[in-house]
């Protein structure tokens, strides 16, 4: 058992505790690496986050992703060896920094990556091709849409990544306010929290703001029906990415400027450890999220008050983002054969059921279904109806997840929302010369 726990704090919530670590660069210090290792002939190296928050603390979704492990070691009769990295704040290097060196450097064979850490080594060739495994034909369409690049699926997640609203739906009830639909509802809540005494109305982090751009951005694009045609209008030119993205920055800016997001503490904040506590203790009625946080007890699993997981607000209504993480096998993996065959194990739809069931989350096979946990119903049942913005789609030349990452933090620290657009449109015009 001591084992077993010791291998479970050292695996990260696959697909959900990456997406803590965008890539936003800081120093170079690898103080922060950290290998479990075991001495057998046949071993897979496996290079993941660190969950660093009450690294200890019973968690579902680790325990959910060391179950499929177990299943692959056991039907493979090899190890799978964790090298882990988290970074210590702000300042210090990002997780997706260190995983494109040591992926670059062919140093490990699986590698948890994220959307945009995913497409930058995908068009670098550092990625095996893994269409061929069996795994990969009960993947649903969205997976794919998010991780083919350039015709080869380079990653497959072991759940669909679905970020949302958590609500404190008892200080909502107490105030008679409605849960938001559109941004001008969200605005008109912020006001009456704001001036029922409640400092900051929302909670925020230097990663997750992104996902109000992106529910605004792109509600059309993906719901309208057009989407295919609208995404070559996008890569061909003719249509600008800042069109679509400057009604989120407009509403980012004005939430910073009534005082609804304290801008410089969610430059510097961790995410769920920056705004996670004032959350538990009421101080503030909203913070933003990944599906597996309502199911953590190191996150919002376990709250003194009724809690609602809703989409962010768009002119669709409430719209879930849902970027995509996956595990990728590095084109010059030492292990390669290995590293494939546990891959499609750890992806297959019996370790899939045993990881959903564990974790209570969105499965990337088809086949593979579990019901949520309450609070997630409202974010559930939209995207059950196909309601939903990609927070990555690889079709789209300029990628999106870690850019609009990136420029929010510039808004964050002072940029002007006319700056903000013009850094998307040199990235638009960088991809249309390549």
């Amino acid at each position: 058992m001591k084992e077993k726990i010791k291998r479970w704090a050292a695996l990260c919530i696959v697909g959900i505790l990456v997406m803590m670590i965008p890539a936003c660069g800081g120093n170079k210090s690898n103080n922060n690496l950290i290998t479990f290792e075991k001495k057998d002939k046949r071993v897979v190296t496996l290079f993941s986050p660190m969950e660093k928050t009450k690294p200890d603390a019973d968690n579902i979704a680790r325990s959910a992703s060391e179950k499929t492990v177990i299943i692959a070691e056991e039907k493979l009769g090899l190890t799978v060896d964790y090298i882990t990295y988290t970074a210590e704040d702000y300042q210090d290097k990002t997780y997706d920094d260190v995983a494109l060196d040591r992926a670059r450097n062919d140093m490990d064979d699986l590698y948890l990556l994220n959307p945009d850490t995913i497409q930058i080594l995908a068009a670098e060739g550092k990625l095996m091709d893994l269409s061929g495994l069996d795994s990969a034909k009960n993947l649903r369409d969205v997976v794919k849409a998010a991780n083919i690049v350039n015709g080869k699926l380079v990653a497959i997640p072991q759940e669909v990544v679905a970020y949302g609203l958590f609500i404190n739906k008892d200080m909502f009830d107490q105030y008679k306010l409605e849960l938001p639909e559109t941004p001008e509802d969200f605005l008109e809540c912020c006001r009456v929290f704001k001036e029922n005494g409640v400092e900051t109305p929302i909670g925020a982090n230097r990663w997750w703001l992104e996902t109000f751009v992106l529910a605004q951005a792109y509600a059309d694009l993906y719901n309208g029906g057009n989407t295919e045609a609208e995404i070559a209008a996008l890569n061909s030119g003719e249509k600008k990415y800042s069109e679509y993205l400057r009604p989120g920055f407009e509403f980012l800016q004005e939430l910073i400027d009534k005082g609804y997001i304290d801008a410089e503490k969610a430059s510097m904040n961790e995410a769920i450890e920056g705004e996670g506590e004032d959350f538990l203790a009421q101080k503030t009625p909203i913070v933003m999220a990944y599906w597996s946080a309502a199911n953590s007890e190191t996150a919002y699993g376990k709250t003194d008050f009724n809690m609602l997981v809703i989409g962010f607000p768009s002119s669709r209504g409430q719209m879930p983002v849902m970027p995509m993480t996956g595990i990728a096998v590095g084109v010059n993996a030492k292990h390669a054969e290995d590293a494939m065959e546990t891959l499609n194990i750890m992806t297959s739809d019996e370790a899939l059921q045993v990881y959903a069931e564990t974790n209570k989350v969105i499965s990337p096979s088809r086949n593979v279904e579990v019901e949520c946990v309450p609070a997630l119903k409202p974010l559930s049942d939209r995207i059950n109806e196909n309601v939903f913005v990609l927070g990555s789609n690889a079709s789209m030349k300029v990628e999106q997840w870690g850019n609009i990452c990136i420029i929010v933090r510039k808004l964050l620290s002072g940029a002007t929302v006319d700056e903000c657009m013009a850094e998307f449109d040199k990235l638009q015009e960088e991809s249309l010369k390549q």
